[in-house]
């Protein structure tokens, strides 16, 4: 299988064409796609939608799945395969969630800039999202270079936080909204985890910044110093110079390596339009860079 790599930005975010990825790839073809990842950082790839299975296949390519999909576990029905988070505003008769459902309350926090599963022992590495359906208007999901942000850093910023270690936690981000609605057992099977606030990507050799809504404290320093620093950080990396903004069509497979990038979901009108979004997460081969904070 041939795949054709066309950019979109110099050296970040590519569309990637020749790729079906119903069909089973070849060592070669997934080679290419890691290359145009560890180059771009985040790619598209168009076409119709792919079973759960299907989808599940394909990611399995790049390494091993996340197998803690969804942190709401307490009275909750699947609605997808446990291998795939459901991105969407349904509920599991595929029904539009009520706005004060408690699930659509917790999805909102994927409106923030955030790094997928970064606050788990092991993090994120691919992110690999697939619409089935998307909203007419609006709903566009944007993802930010964390890599050129970082080289856009004077030396004094770049010396000051070479060595810092952050905290994350799912519980940090949602708070940010007002959620606070987990239980117990919930809390207990995500404590608060390390990780340093700049990495080497282990693909391009890059520095980059490694930041998310989840992040709240840095160790030794007082928490409100933290979180002006980590906003700070942030609002840097998220300058439109620095943002993909990618447009939703049916079919669509956004894949984004979360060692690299920042993203978002934009709003729309969730009581009118269903959004079904189905995510396959890559994780790392090992916990690395991780430290349990507890």
């Amino acid at each position: 299988m041939s795949i054709i790599v066309n950019p979109i930005n110099a050296d970040f975010a590519a569309e990637i064409s020749g790729l079906n990825i119903g069909q089973a790839a070849d060592d070669a073809t997934r080679n290419e796609v890691v290359a145009a990842l560890d180059r771009y950082a985040v790619v598209v790839i168009r076409g119709e939608p792919v079973s759960e299975q299907a989808q599940i296949d394909f990611a399995l390519n790049f390494g091993p799945l996340d197998t803690i999909n969804g942190v709401l576990t307490t009275d909750i029905k699947r609605r997808v395969r446990a291998e795939l988070t459901d991105i969407s505003n349904m509920d599991e008769d595929s029904e539009i969630l009520d706005l004060s459902d408690r699930r659509r309350l917790f999805n909102l926090g994927n409106q923030l800039w955030h790094t997928d599963s970064s606050f788990k022992r092991i993090a994120a590495m691919y992110s690999m999202l697939h619409a089935h359906s998307v909203a007419p208007e609006r709903g566009e999901t944007q993802v930010c270079d964390l890599r050129a942000a970082y080289d856009a850093l004077d030396d004094e910023m770049k010396t000051r936080i070479e060595d810092m270690i952050s905290v994350h936690s799912i519980f940090t981000s949602r708070a940010v909204l007002g959620f606070e609605a987990f239980s117990e057992e919930e809390r207990r099977a995500l404590p608060p985890i390390r990780r340093p606030v700049v990495r080497v990507h282990p693909g391009s050799g890059r520095k980059s910044l490694f930041l998310a809504s989840h992040a709240g404290d840095i160790l030794g320093r007082p928490t409100a110093e933290a979180r002006l620093l980590i906003r700070e950080l942030m609002e840097h990396a998220a300058q439109p110079e620095f943002v993909y903004t990618h447009k939703w069509r049916v079919g669509d497979l956004l894949v984004w390596d979360n060692r690299c990038t920042m993203h978002r979901a934009r709003p729309f009108d969730e009581a009118r339009y269903q959004r079904d979004m189905r995510r396959a997460t890559v994780m790392e081969a090992q916990a690395g860079e991780v430290h349990s904070a507890a």
